[in-house]
């Protein structure tokens, strides 16, 4: 320490807000060099009177002072910086035993906008990828309570936490045991109070648009399929060269739904939002209004109506009531009103075949009408824009034009108020560290749809003279105008909650601390028209020790209920260890120049759940499952008493009073720590888990005799406790931090790696080893094995394995005949590869920001590698023969000419059944890097805003979203079929605080 001019005794002690001493304080001078640590949170010293000190102590924010003879307390303040949400509390994030990893959302909205609360998190937490650690479901909690997470968005948003390893979410209960999300809403803070607002507009662009053939090359390919099939032509060289010529389009239509007069070039969302918060010591309050509405695609009819408007009210506040007691209250309501036209415009886009008929008849081409024609137009309810009737064939009574003009909308209503409270009491007068918590909870939502002008239409087929419409048909259907409002899906939800924690924190000797929970919580979900609400009720208890932060032990269980068992197994426990070694706290790596802090934790766990009966059976057939559960069945064929007609009586459902949870067993490893003064942070986990006892219903386990489908469905045969499936993999995620000359740059990278298999199957019904599931990956994905296509050569020879799924012909595709019987079925399917049902197996992220004064540059990427899939949409499979729409795809078929280089078999109205199957020829990797954002930001010096204060901050900023896709497979990845269109979006904003 430099000399200083005269010298001063400092003595003092460091305490809490609470007046508790504060163990392993750090008193260091203005050059960060040590003056004294003393265990005991006191410190005596001798100093020089201008001295610059400051106290640093694990979990408390620095306080700094000068140096005074009369100094006798400090105070510190708790650090929640570092603080995070987990399971009914919140711990230093140093004192996390792995599976916990946590992004702080509001920290980085500013310079990562998006406008859904999970958008992108794959690229922040390891170990997310949509589920967690390859887990098909996920419990998402907000404000410690059971929500949907899209009703939240990110602007409300302080941080996400994400809950993997079974000791991190033990205590949630059975609902929790495969992974938790936790979003925790913004709070107030007793600052000045604060007014910020947001302006927000998005536009969004299709990516592309599906690509099929028009008229004339339509019906030169369906032809060529009839000729394939040794049927005559239906179109003539003259019908398709006048649709080929376009000259008359609507006697000869070529019918493009994605034509920019139907479709807008882009769609639009404007938002508002505003938050105000402040408060004092005693009540801190935050503030969140918000709207915003979008607009459609679509230009045409009812379509330019659609779109979605959202208003939002959240209202969280703290109040500490004295001393002892502090609430939180927090309350939201939320309306959404969704417009939609009455048809599926997007959905005929891929089956509407572009010469059926012209969809408007235009009144222009309407020349010296019969007066029977000429009554049936002036007594049409339906002229279109003023110009057009509604065409149609005798055959072909609707088609999506007509719907989207005629028959209205269909609103679809959502309002949802949620509400909790929770009040801490602090019990250190009683026993000092402990307190109790306590959560209430009650949220309402209901919804409903009003179909607005439902109207009926009647479509005419008109008589052509030339290029002029002479006459039209008897209207085909009812024309209605009807006008009116009638309601339908309406549905209801309302959750109940409830939670009760005493807790205990305290430190002994300066070394040892402590701490434990006693908990209960539960919550019930009913639903409208479901006679059983889904209830979940638990009894949670945690204790934890650690000595100076160095060595950690962690104890935490569960009693867990569920009704859906019968008496006797509707409870179990779910046990929990877990361990810590912070080894850079050790003599060896203490005085390390590069080691900030390394730690390495390990945790084993068996977590009771049951889940998955969720997926065998919706409604009440999931409750009370050791119950028979009989019907009658008023379709049977037989019935007995005739006179009274009574019908058979089906056994629906067998009970099965054996029947328990499924268990989650696992064990977990996790390395974590900080290098090179923080430049660098990285952490890692490692699983192995094992889900047994799932619940199957397989006829196969038992004698046929007990399940038959005639004369209708009964079985006997019961649900059990039998597969099994196994999970192994790891997670990485690291960050770097430095500024390198003037640019703040900040690099966050995350990796995980998962495999599931089939640790237990039922694979009697399988002959073939290959095909047996046991071992192999639970979405593995099975077909056959193709060898090109049969050449007309093979055909001539006849030398080739029966094929089960009708004749063949040249051009056909050929498939391997792997077990050798001369025959090709399904007992020749194999492994083709990995759906990645719940995530590819390799999921990657980068999130790179970098600051330059008033400038940030913010960068997302992400990649994903180990999955396949199959086309096989109507795309690529023609199934519905001759109502089949033809794709862009098809123009590489196999025809003599091409049998070379065609990628597609021949074409067929009906013989598709061989080539339309599940065959690694119809197989793609999806492995793929996509660019995720882009943005740029601009705050507006503080010298160029008004003098007057009223505006503390203003900034700009413009992104672009799902901006390049790099894949092989591109053009497949990007294109929707039967639906709305995958969409880029370019975001301009200006935020302001008031």
């Amino acid at each position: 320490m430099s000399a200083q001019v005269s010298k001063l005794l400092v003595s003092a002690v460091v305490l809490d807000t609470k007046g508790n001493n504060i163990p392993g304080a750090i008193v260091v001078d203005e050059n960060n060099q040590t003056v004294i640590a003393n265990e005991d949170g006191e410190f005596a010293l001798t100093v020089g009177a201008n001295s610059i000190l400051s106290v640093k102590a694990p979990g408390y924010k620095i306080s700094t002072f000068q140096a005074k003879p009369d100094l006798k307390t400090i105070v510190l303040q708790a650090d929640t910086s570092n603080m995070v949400n987990v399971a009914f509390n919140k711990v230093d994030k140093a004192d996390i035993l792995g599976g916990v990893s946590n992004v702080n959302i509001a920290g980085m909205i500013n310079s990562n906008y998006s406008i859904s609360s999970l958008d992108n998190l794959a690229n922040f937490i390891p170990g997310y990828h949509g589920n967690i650690w390859g887990m098909n479901s996920k419990l998402v909690i907000v404000d410690g309570v059971p929500r949907d997470e899209f009703n939240v968005l990110p602007f409300e948003i302080e941080d996400i936490t994400v809950l993997k390893s079974a000791a991190a979410v033990a205590l949630y209960g059975s609902r929790a045991a495969k992974g938790v999300v936790s979003i925790t809403t913004k709070r107030g803070t007793a600052k000045k109070s604060k007014f910020d607002v947001r302006l927000n507009n998005t536009l969004y662009t299709p990516k592309r648009y599906a690509e099929y053939l028009g008229s004339a090359e339509y019906m030169t390919l369906y032809n060529e399929a009839l000729a394939n099939d040794g049927i005559a032509p239906l179109y003539s060289n003259t019908e398709i060269a006048n649709h080929a010529a376009g000259t008359n389009p609507f006697r000869f239509p070529d019918v493009d739904f994605y034509s920019f007069k139907n479709i807008n070039k882009f769609a639009r969302r404007s938002e508002i939002v505003t938050e105000y918060t402040g408060g004092t010591e005693s009540a801190q309050f935050y503030v969140n209004i918000g709207n915003y509405n979008t607009t459609s695609l679509l230009d045409i009819g009812n379509g330019k109506k659609e779109g979605e408007n959202r208003f939002n009210v959240r209202g969280n506040l703290d109040i500490k009531i004295n001393d002892m007691i502090s609430t939180k209250i927090n309350t939201n309501v939320t309306f959404y009103d969704n417009n939609m036209a009455q048809g599926n415009f997007w959905g005929a886009a891929a089956t509407f075949r572009p010469n059926l008929l012209a969809p408007l008849l235009p009144l222009s081409y309407f020349e010296n009408l019969d007066a029977v024609s000429q009554g049936r137009l002036d007594s049409n309810p339906f002229i279109i824009d003023g110009k057009y009737i509604l065409g149609g064939t005798p055959t072909q009574t609707t088609n999506p034009f007509a719907d989207i003009y005629t028959r209205g909308t269909r609103q679809a209503t959502t309002r949802k108020y949620q509400f909790d409270a929770t009040i801490n009491f602090d019990l250190a007068k009683v026993l000092k560290g402990l307190s109790f918590d306590t959560q209430f909870a009650i949220d309402y939502n209901t919804s409903y749809a009003q179909n607005i002008s439902d109207n009926t239409y009647a479509v005419y087929v008109p008589t052509w003279t030339d290029d002029k419409i002479t006459a039209i048909s008897a209207p085909i259907g009812t024309n209605a105008k009807n006008n009116l409002r009638t309601l339908d899906g309406s549905y209801q939800r309302q959750t109940l909650f409830f939670s009760g924690a005493f807790k205990y924190k305290n430190t002994f000797n300066n070394v040892h601390n402590v701490s434990g929970m006693l908990l209960a919580h539960g919550y019930k979900l009913a639903e409208s028209q479901v006679y059983h609400a889904i209830g979940n009720a638990n009894l949670g208890f945690q204790a934890a020790y650690n000595f100076k932060q160095k060595y950690y032990l962690d104890f935490t269980a569960n009693q867990v209920h569920s009704a859906r068992f019968a008496e006797g197994n509707r409870g179990a426990f779910s046990p929990t260890a877990s361990i810590g070694w912070r080894i850079s706290k050790e003599d060896f790596l203490a005085n390390s120049s590069f080691i900030d802090d390394l730690k390495l934790t390990a945790s084993a766990g068996i977590l009771n759940t049951d889940l998955d009966f969720e997926s065998l059976l919706t409604g009440n057939g999931a409750y009370f499952l050791e119950r028979d559960v009989y019907s009658t069945n008023n379709g049977a064929y037989f019935s007995w008493q005739e006179g009274r007609q009574l019908r058979a009586t089906d056994i629906q459902r067998v009970g099965n009073p054996d029947l328990t949870y499924q268990q989650r067993k696992e064990i977990s490893f996790g390395i974590e720590g900080s290098l090179f003064k923080n430049m660098l942070q990285f952490n890692a986990s490692y699983f192995v888990n094992k889900l047994t006892g799932i619940p199957i219903n397989d006829v196969n386990l038992y004698p046929s005799f007990l399940a038959v489908q005639f004369p209708s469905p009964s079985s006997f045969v019961p649900f059990v406790n039998y597969n099994a499936d196994n999970r192994q993999g790891f997670d990485v995620g690291v960050s770097f931090n430095k500024r390198v000359s003037k640019v703040d740059l900040n690099v966050g990278m995350v990796a995980t790696y998962y495999k599931a298999d089939a640790g237990l199957r039922n694979d009697i019904t399988f002959e073939e080893a290959y095909q047996k599931r046991q071992g192999m990956p639970i979405d593995a994905l099975w077909g056959l094995k193709n060898d090109g296509f049969y050449s007309e050569q093979d055909i001539i020879d006849n030398n080739y394995p029966t094929p089960a799924f009708g004749s063949v012909k040249a051009g056909d595709i050929k498939y391997v005949d792997v077990n050798n019987d001369g025959l090709v079925d399904n007992n020749d399917q194999v492994y083709l590869g990995r759906v990645g049902s719940a995530g590819s197996p390799l999921t990657l992220g980068l999130n790179v920001t970098a600051k330059w004064k008033h400038f940030s540059l913010f960068v997302l990427a992400n990649g994903t590698s180990g999955s396949v899939g199959l086309k096989n949409s109507s795309y690529y499979w023609a199934t519905a023969g001759a109502n089949a729409k033809y794709s862009a795809a098809l123009r590489d078929r196999w025809t003599p000419e091409t049998a070379e280089t065609a990628t597609y078999p021949r074409l067929t109205t009906t013989a598709g059944a061989n080539n339309y199957r599940n065959s690694d020829f119809w197989l793609f990797k999806n492995d793929r890097i996509n660019l995720s954002r882009i943005q740029f930001s601009f705050d507006l010096p503080k010298a160029y805003l008004p003098n007057s204060g009223f505006i503390s901050n203003l900034g700009l900023y413009v992104n672009g979203n799902d901006l390049l896709l790099i894949s092989k497979e591109r053009r497949h990845m990007e294109t929707n079929i039967g639906s709305m269109p995958q969409m880029r979006s370019f975001n301009m904003g200006l935020t302001a605080t008031f």
